[in-house]
């Protein structure tokens, strides 16, 4: 008992007409007689509902993705903004990508986001979110995966003790050093009973790649107690580093007793640096070192335990200009920033941030990680740990790299240095990575290849990188694709809905394929086609026990009106049918009042009762095997219990 009341519950609309076979002779007399075809534009069809005061998810998704698949975003936004509104609890995690993507071509930027973002926390696990989240493109940037590097220790600058954090300058190298040249007023640093560290400098030759005898660098920059770390502006007018709480001739001390670091600031004049100044931010309490320029000197960033600092020591960042104006500093947070050390900042000249780090997770002592910026300037949350042979299990650190000569420094306490502390040079040798991406446009009824049809390539903000055109067969093809990069391939064709996929590239070569399937929007209806399936309506549900015509079903049986309004010699032969569970006469009693209902309200719509008739054949004409006593899924009784809107003529 339990089962057939289940199943009366479940059942829904299937329409049929009296006078079965009589009427299926008729159909095949029809289908000799009738070689013409009518043509169904469904976003017409779903327009023409809509201005009837009818709303639902299913019927704004639908109008909003005929103009999105289109290029139509002005429309689509307008749709796409209806259904997030009215329906907030019924959307598809898809339309926030789609709406997105939509807002982003009408340049949108910030509510594009927004819209990603809700789409990535509702879909997390979809390939998608997954994609967008870890930002592919910045491995376009961050090239080491799809290079090799030939890693050497520059035994002719190296000392005994510590040397580290390289900078190039003007066809020099300028380092830190701890070494002893000799003079009789050198301090010994008690904490590693070494020198202090100087700022040396050291000329790099242009075609034997070999270096001068290292000399100490400036005598305005250099104290007697530590200065290291250094980032010159792009004209090489102004200088910014590390220097200990010592300037003037004065030593200071935080509260606790301990000298700490600063960054202090200097101009050349006259071929000499002016005396340093610090930086507005620094603090007796404090350390802030470590600077970095940006690109375009508009950002220094550096490493502090500042107040605010998540571990030992942060990353943070702030604004400089040529007027001195400096901007109150800014912690990059997390994921960048973790309970450990983050420290020594590196900016490319393509925006990957370069720093080293004991909080994530990497080869063991610091290891160098990287991260890249979006397309507008946003960071990102993918922290990549470089790899050997830049990392070891030792400290690895003072990362650069020059991204016009693939060549570049850091710094390694590794064995087998001269010193404690060793200046590694590296020269990347990029591996080439050639991707095709290639599949087949079909329609998604038929299944036949389209021809002619648009394919575009998208990058991840929705700009177009290239567009082909599908040959008689339907294949399309874009060579010379990036590796480790995400996609959007958009297929579409006037009277089509168009359809997409999104994929990302491996990091080697190969071919990606991505077949599409088209819908029509401008489908063509001859006899014998049902309009349930042209018209892709969404099943049509009854109360239990009940045949009387509920506002959604109402809203799908609109659909239909529209479509015999529209061709007013069409005549349709409604069927319905149930699945195999329940008693069986009792389905084919209810499916009939169900139908002859159905009938009945399209008829007082205004549509002749002898265009339309209807009948319910329960449980009789089943499309699988899924018969009485069958074991089947709930997914195989469905495609029984199905509505059919048979049209006779047209």
């Amino acid at each position: 008992m339990m089962i057939k009341t289940i199943n009366i519950c479940l059942c829904i609309l299937f329409l049929g007409t009296v006078g079965l076979y009589a009427q299926e002779g008729k159909i095949d007399r029809a289908d000799k007689k009738f070689d013409q075809y009518a043509f169904v534009d469904a976003r017409k069809i779903y327009l023409e509902v809509a201005d009837k005061g009818y709303e639902s998810a299913d019927l704004f998704q639908k109008i909003a993705d005929s103009y999105y698949f289109n290029a139509g975003y002005a429309d689509a936004q307008v749709w796409y903004e209806k259904l997030i509104s009215t329906f907030p609890d019924e959307i598809k995690p898809e339309y926030y990508f789609r709406y997105s993507q939509t807002l982003r071509a009408l340049k949108n930027y910030d509510k594009a986001d927004d819209m990603m973002a809700t789409f990535n926390d509702l879909n997390g696990d979809d390939v998608r979110a997954v994609l967008f989240e870890a930002e592919p493109n910045y491995l376009k940037n961050i090239d080491y995966k799809k290079s090799t590097y030939t890693v050497q220790d520059i035994r002719s600058i190296n000392s005994r003790y510590s040397d580290f954090a390289p900078t190039e300058y003007e066809g020099k190298l300028i380092f830190a050093s701890s070494r002893d040249t000799g003079g009789v007023s050198k301090k010994i640093h008690k904490w590693n009973n070494e020198p202090f560290l100087d700022l040396y400098e050291t000329k790099v030759g242009e075609q034997t790649e070999s270096y001068s005898k290292p000399k100490n660098y400036s005598r305005e920059l250099n104290s007697k107690f530590h200065e290291s770390t250094t980032t010159f502006t792009k004209d090489g007018q102004t200088v910014y580093f590390t220097r200990n709480n010592y300037n003037k001739g004065t030593y200071k001390k935080s509260k606790e007793g301990t000298n700490k670091l600063k960054i202090y600031k200097s101009r050349k004049k006259n071929g000499r640096w002016s005396t340093p100044v610090e930086m507005p931010f620094n603090s007796d309490e404090y350390s802030t070192a470590h600077p970095a320029l940006n690109e375009d000197n508009t950002k220094l960033y550096f490493a502090s335990d500042m107040p605010g600092t998540l571990g030992l020591s942060d990353i943070w960042v702030v604004n400089v200009d040529s007027t001195d104006v400096v901007s109150e500093p800014v912690n990059l947070g997390r994921p960048i920033n973790t309970e450990g050390r983050e420290t020594f900042p590196f900016l490319s000249d393509n925006g990957v941030l370069y720093f080293s780090s004991d909080g994530h997770p990497g080869l063991g002592g610091l290891d160098v990680f990287a991260t890249a910026p979006d397309a507008r300037g946003n960071a990102q949350d993918v922290i990549d740990n470089i790899g050997e042979p830049i990392n070891s299990s030792y400290d690895d650190f003072t990362f650069i790299v020059n991204e016009t000569t693939k060549v570049g420094y850091f710094a390694s306490n590794r064995k087998k240095g001269v010193g404690s502390d060793d200046i590694y040079k590296f020269t990347k040798e990029e591996i080439p990575c050639e991707i095709e991406l290639v599949g087949v446009v079909t329609d998604k009824d038929s299944g036949e290849p389209i021809p002619e049809a648009t394919v575009t390539l998208l990058d991840y903000e929705g700009n177009v990188v290239t567009t082909v055109e599908t040959t008689a067969s339907g294949y399309y093809a874009f060579d010379n694709s990036y590796c480790d990069t995400q996609y959007i391939i958009r297929g579409a064709k006037e009277t089509y809905s168009g359809a997409e996929a999104i994929t990302k590239t491996p990091d080697v070569s190969g071919t990606v394929t991505n077949d599409l399937e088209l819908s029509l929007l401008q489908k063509p209806i001859k006899v014998g086609d049902d309009l349930a399936k042209i018209l892709e309506l969404n099943p049509i549900y009854f109360d239990f026990d009940r045949f009387n015509i509920r506002p959604d079903a109402a809203l799908e049986l609109e659909k239909v009106l529209a479509v015999m309004r529209e061709y007013p010699n069409m005549v349709i032969d409604v069927r319905s049918h149930t699945d195999s569970r329940g008693n069986d006469s009792y389905n084919l009693s209810l499916s009939d009042k169900r139908a002859k209902s159905t009938v009945n309200y399209i008829i007082a719509e205004g549509i002749s009762s002898s265009r339309i008739s209807g009948r319910g054949y329960g449980e009789t004409q089943l499309t699988n095997e899924c018969s009485n006593g069958v074991q089947c899924s709930e997914e195989a009784h469905q495609l029984n219990r199905r509505s059919e809107f048979i049209v006779i003529s047209n």
